[in-house]
This record gives C-alpha cells, structure tokens and sequence, in this order.
C-alpha cells in the first residue's frame, strides 16, 4: 500500500469513527456498565432542594428578559430556594429595566466585558449552593430546574448539563437532526464517565466548583474536562429540559458556530484540552473521539479528497469514494435550488463543518473578542 492510500484511508477510518464509531463504542461500554452507577443516568428528581442562583448573562436583551425571568418564576421550585440574577453585559437599551419589573433578584449592570466576565460577576453576587445558568432567549420547562439540580446529591458531581430542543417552524437549518444525535452521545457519555460538552441553554455547577476562565473560553467546551480534571464529574440529566428558537437560516448557522469556533479553538489549543494530565484513559479516548477528531473533520475531509484524486485509477474503490464525496457537495450546492430535506441535510454538514476551519482562521488571523451579540433570527 503506497503512502498516499494510507493517508486516504486513515483519514477516511477516523472520519466514519468519530461521526459514528464513536457511538457504537460509547453504546458498548455503557451496556457493560451498571446503569445504577450514576443517578443522572435514571432521569429521576432528587427530593432534595438546595437553594439556587439561576444566572442569566443578557446584552440587548429588552425584548425577552421579561418573558425569561417569568418563565424561571414559574418553575416548580419552592420560591425561597430560587434566586434570580441578571447580569446586564454593558446593554445598550432597557434590558436591566425590564428584568427589574419583571422581578428578577438582583440585576447587574456592568460595562462591557464579554459574557464570561458577566458570569463571574454575578457568580460573586449569588447566595446559592447550586449556581445554574441559561441565555435570555430560552425556555425551561417547569420541572427542569428540579432535574438539573438532582444529580448534585451525589458529592462527586460538581457540573450538570440539560436537554436542550431547538424550535423551528420555518427555515432550512437543520440543526435539530445534529443536535438530537449531540443528546444521544451526552446521554451515553455520561454513562460511561462525564460529558465533553455541555450547552448554554441549561447548565449548573457547584459554587465550590465554579471556575473562572478566560472570557474567550466560553463554559459550554471549558467546564466539562477541567472539571474532570479537578477529580469532579460531569453529566447530562436528559430530565432538565429547555428549549430554544434556532437560527433560521443554514447559512445563518455556518455564522453562529463559526463564532462559536473562534471561542472554542483558543480552549482546544492553549485551553488544556489537549493535555493529558488530569485525565484517565477512557476519558481521554472521549475527548480525542468527539471533540478533537469532530474539530479537526474539515481538515480529514479535504486529506480524504486530495489523496482520493491522486490515487484515482488505482482500482474502483476510489472512483466509488470520489462520487460519493462530489455527490455531497453537489447535493449542498443544490439545496439552494432544491429544498429538500436530503439535500438541505447535506448543505448543513458541508457549511458546518466548514465553520470549524472558519473559526480557526478567525482566531488565528484576527484574535477573538469577548463580547457577543444575540444571533440573527434567534429572539
């Protein structure tokens, strides 16, 4: 075998394993693990009620806060255990006001430093054991908050990530396919030993377990491994459920998570995710299989054509790997024509996979701000 098909195929191997050996893997070490092992596993509700700060970091959030404080007020949650903080991140229009009327407990108005600095302040103003967090355009099911905080009686846990289902009744984004697939592994994950990733939408860590990072670094990639590494767990509790309105647009999507991306490369390359200390085994294969593979899929991808061109006439396997890949992208550039779900399935991985290659140019070239602003379409 010559040098350029062991390239072809290594790249090919690692792109079917991280997209979808991952989970069989994942699938199989779960089944040999007690499901007992962890009460997140379950989706059962702890009677315990320890007192909570539920945060909400907001920048030009005045069309939303109030419905957002209100839903968190309807919870089923004994209203003296429940504190409501909204950090205003230098918001240039009336919502510190609105959330204010809306009856949030404490409202911060800050100058601008980015959504993470926003965090920590209202971190040091929070009286709870328990500090959860959420983004002002998202809506938490009654029960949630009571699901989120129910895996902390075990000691071990020190951060929890819910479910998150994202609303689109019209457009061409197709992220809630992606996106169900993400809550299939998390469940998984958590099974087998603690999450790689969590979410904005609904999230909570212990205040002894809160960590400060650099503003770039959002919480969603950066809490769960070096929570791990601080001897703490991370789990999903598929239980704790919200919902959010999604970018309509595909193309709008390729935007949002190449932002995204310029905030995740700095935590994958200088963050520590890639240094092994402070892992075990199995959780270090977790990290390298969903997260590090997954970011690096745009690079495999173009290994996979070039090498694929250049072997052509080397036996038919190649002709047949060739076709396949030009039909994606032939099906990505027609779903702009042609609207169909298969092919509009394809222009969503082609863009968002681009977006990882995207985010690293941006950061690389121009440096990441900390400040962000609410995505198109999304309130």
């Amino acid at each position: 075998m010559t040098a350029l098909a062991i390239v072809f195929w290594l790249c090919a191997g690692l792109l079917l394993y991280t997209h979808a050996g991952y989970a069989v893997v994942l699938a199989v070490l779960a089944a040999l693990r007690p499901r007992s092992r962890r009460r997140a596993d379950t989706g059962a509700v702890a009677d315990h009620v320890p007192a909570v700060s539920v945060i909400v970091a907001a920048y030009a959030e005045q069309e939303v806060i109030a419905g957002r404080v209100a839903n968190l007020r309807a919870l089923h949650y004994p209203a003296d255990r429940l504190e409501i903080l909204v950090a205003c991140d230098g918001s240039p229009d009336a919502t510190a006001a609105r959330a204010r009327e809306a009856g949030a407990d404490v409202v911060l108005e800050l100058a601008r430093g980015g959504k993470i600095r926003a965090q920590d302040a209202a971190v040091e103003r929070a009286t709870g054991d328990i500090v959860a967090f959420s983004d002002a355009n998202v809506s938490w099911e009654p029960g949630a908050l009571r699901a989120l905080v129910s895996p902390f009686e075990n000691p071990h846990v020190g951060y929890v990530c819910g479910q998150v289902t994202f609303v689109n009744d019209r457009g061409t984004n197709q992220e809630g396919v992606y996106w169900r697939y993400e809550m299939a592994l998390r469940r998984l994950e958590s099974r087998v030993r603690s999450v790689t990733g969590g979410n904005g939408a609904i999230y909570a860590t212990r205040r002894a377990s809160y960590l400060v990072v650099d503003p770039i670094m959002g919480h969603d990639l950066s809490f769960p491994f070096n929570m791990v590494k601080r001897g703490w767990l991370a789990v999903y509790a598929p239980a704790a459920c919200a919902s959010e309105k999604m970018v309509p647009s595909i193309e709008g999507e390729f935007a949002r998570k190449r932002r995204m991306m310029s905030h995740g490369w700095p935590i994958v390359l200088r963050g520590g995710m890639l240094s092994p200390r402070g892992y075990d085994p199995l959780y270090a294969l977790m990290i390298i299989s969903h997260r590090v593979l997954r970011y690096a899929s745009p690079f495999l991808h173009l290994l996979v054509l070039a090498t694929n061109i250049a072997l052509l006439g080397q036996g038919w396997v190649y002709v047949v790997a060739l076709v396949l890949q030009l039909a994606v992208l032939l099906a990505a550039l027609g779903a702009g024509a042609v609207p169909a779900r298969p092919l509009l399935v394809a222009r969503y991985y082609v863009l968002t996979t681009a977006s990882l290659a995207a985010g690293l140019w941006d950061w690389l070239a121009h440096g990441t701000h900390a400040g962000w602003e609410p995505a198109e379409g999304t309130r």
